[in-house]
Parts: structure tokens; C-alpha cells; sequence
């Protein structure tokens, strides 16, 4: 069975969208965000999108909150 492009860009939103709202507070968490993210190379290679393109949302998470505790 294969995935519509636009279906798998409604799940890479929607594997984002609980990236975004994760906070990883202990080892569960680490796993969920790991495996999260897995899902999103996943998808992205299902849609032809090459995710060494891309930054990981752990390092841009990353670098933002440093930008914010430099300010």
C-alpha cells in the first residue's frame, strides 16, 4: 500500500506538531523523541525529500533556546 504525497505531508505535520510539544524530561522521552524523529526521515524519504538536508528538530530546538538565553 503507498501513501498519497499529500497524506505524507499531513503525517510529517503531524510527527512535527508533537516534536514541537515534547519535553524530554527523562529517558521515556529521549526514546519517544528518537523514535519521533525516525518517523519523520521516514516520511520524508517516502516523499522523495532528503533528510540530510534538513536540520534535526533536537539541534534547531537547540540552537533557539540558546538564541533565547543569550537575549
Amino acid at each position: 500500500m503507498s501513501l498519497s504525497r499529500r497524506s505524507v505531508q499531513t503525517l510529517m505535520d503531524l510527527v512535527e506538531n508533537k516534536l514541537s510539544c515534547l519535553m524530554v524530561y527523562d529517558r521515556e522521552d529521549a526514546r519517544e523523541l528518537a523514535i519521533l524523529e525516525q518517523a519523520r526521515r521516514e516520511l520524508m524519504a517516502s516523499a522523495g525529500i532528503d533528510p540530510r538536508k534538513i536540520t534535526s528538530f533536537a539541534t534547531a530546538t537547540r540552537e533557539r533556546r540558546s538564541a533565547m538565553a543569550a537575549n
